[in-house]
């Protein structure tokens, strides 16, 4: 049996989208690899899927390129959310993940606006391996006497994530390097993802991440919503700014009413396509 899938990306960071809102879809870790892999696959950072909900107007499960499958992903939403918009009508729709509940709207220019919901600040909703303020936790790269990086925040946009705060942006081999590293530390027993925050203006961060289970992407919409909180709490920006990522631009609101995080960003379809049985 055969699935239609839209490839598509967010920002750069990119997807295939299966449709299993009528036929199942229940892949094993390794024919997600095999999906995912850019040599002999579709190639994409994470597979989804959207299936049926009775909550919402769809459910999205989401799986790394690696095959782990992962609470939620914010430029996938944002995808998922245009199709769900194209095809019902509707001015706004929620997707179900396994982080909770998401509505998603039409914004400017063909952008989508995803309201990714309160942050999880406290240190067993990230979670760490013991209390600790998350505006600046206890870790370091580096000498302990000439840290190269220290004191990142720690913020859960459903799923975890570190922002390490920098005066520039890494290069590839240093956010490989560095994100490897910390992605399995001990300090975050479910793993983490990898944020690296360059504040150029207060309205404005220049972010590079390393996605736990993908690896360096373009784009991680969670991540620049963490950056976004993690550099607000720490009086480096406002609370909205836009997020330089290496495929594009999101604006992200931390919603001071509400307590909401709100990403605006762009949705591109590449290709669509049937996977084999």
């Amino acid at each position: 049996m055969t699935l239609s899938f839209v490839k598509m990306n967010g920002a750069g960071n990119d997807f295939v989208v299966v449709n299993a809102l009528e036929t199942p879809f229940a892949p094993t870790t390794e024919r997600v690899r095999a999906i995912a892999d850019r040599r002999t696959g579709e190639g994409c950072d994470q597979l989804i899927a959207m299936e049926p909900s009775d909550t919402a107007d769809a459910f999205m499960r989401v799986w790394n390129a690696n095959g782990g499958q992962v609470e939620t992903c914010g430029n996938a939403l944002r995808c998922v959310g245009w199709l769900l918009l194209q095809s019902s009508g509707k001015d706004r729709v929620i997707i179900d993940t396994l982080a909770g509940p998401t509505a998603a709207r039409r914004g400017a220019d063909g952008r989508i606006t995803v309201d990714m919901g309160a942050p999880r600040l406290d240190w067993e909703q990230i979670p760490l391996d013991e209390a600790m303020d998350t505006r600046g936790i206890e870790l370091q790269v580096g000498p302990i006497d000439a840290p190269v990086l220290h004191t990142p925040g720690a913020v859960s946009m459903g799923n975890p994530h570190v922002v390490f705060f920098m005066d520039h942006a890494p290069d590839d081999a240093f956010v490989r390097g560095t994100g490897s590293l910390i992605e399995h530390h001990p300090r975050f027993p479910e793993g983490v993802n990898v944020g690296f925050a360059h504040v150029v203006a207060p309205d404005r961060i220049r972010l590079r991440v390393w996605e736990r289970g993908a690896g360096l992407t373009k784009a991680c919409g969670t991540g620049a919503c963490a950056a976004l909180v993690a550099t607000a709490r720490r009086g480096l920006t406002a609370r909205q700014a836009v997020v330089e990522v290496d495929g594009g631009e999101l604006t992200i609101e931390w919603d001071e009413a509400s307590g909401h995080v709100f990403m605006t960003g762009p949705v591109e379809v590449e290709r669509v396509g049937v996977l084999a049985p």
